[in-house]
Order: C-alpha cells, then sequence, then structure tokens
C-alpha cells in the first residue's frame, strides 16, 4: 500500500469523526445563548483565518496583496456582494502589482 493511500485513509477517517462525533453525542437542540453564538461565527472565523495570511503573499508583492485586501475590505463594507468583491479585489491587486511593473 503506497503512502497516498495511508494519508487519504487517515484523512477521510479524521476529516469524518471530526464531523460525526457532535452528531452522535448531541442528539437535541443547543439552548444555551452563548454556545450558540460561538458556533455560529467558527465558520467566519475560520474562513479569515485561511483567507488574510495568504492574501498577503498571493501576488507577486506585498502591496499588492495588501491593496487587494484593502479593495475587497472597502467593497465588503459598503454591502456588496461575493462575487463583485472578489473581481474588485483581483483588478486593485493587478493594478497595483502593474503600477509597481511600470515603475
Amino acid at each position: 500500500m503506497s503512502d497516498f493511500w495511508i494519508y487519504l485513509v487517515i484523512l477521510a477517517g479524521s476529516t469524518y469523526l471530526i464531523r460525526a462525533i457532535p452528531f452522535a453525542l448531541i442528539s437535541k437542540s443547543i439552548k444555551n445563548r452563548f454556545v450558540r453564538s460561538f458556533l455560529h461565527y467558527i465558520p467566519y472565523a475560520v474562513l479569515s483565518a485561511m483567507i488574510l495570511p495568504a492574501s498577503f503573499y498571493a501576488t507577486g508583492t506585498i502591496a499588492s496583496g495588501v491593496a487587494g485586501l484593502i479593495v475587497g475590505f472597502f467593497f465588503a463594507y459598503r454591502g456588496k456582494g461575493l462575487t463583485f468583491v472578489a473581481i474588485a479585489s483581483c483588478i486593485g491587486a493587478f493594478l497595483v502589482e502593474l503600477l509597481l511593473y511600470i515603475l
């Protein structure tokens, strides 16, 4: 058995256990407001932890990554949709990268 299949089985098992154990242990709905609030914000925290550091190094320079992040924050704060924010962030990062290339 190659290493790939061993890693795949371990990954699938750990992913399944993380998702299946809460369903097996908690059969009724959660009434505690603190726990419900905590569970509500977990996806946002995980998404931020994954996206924020990567946005600095996803482009050729950190400056263009920061520019794209600022543009994204601006349009997200203004209530624009996800697709618009993503496209605007890409364009902002591209323009700064282009400007740095010209200079």
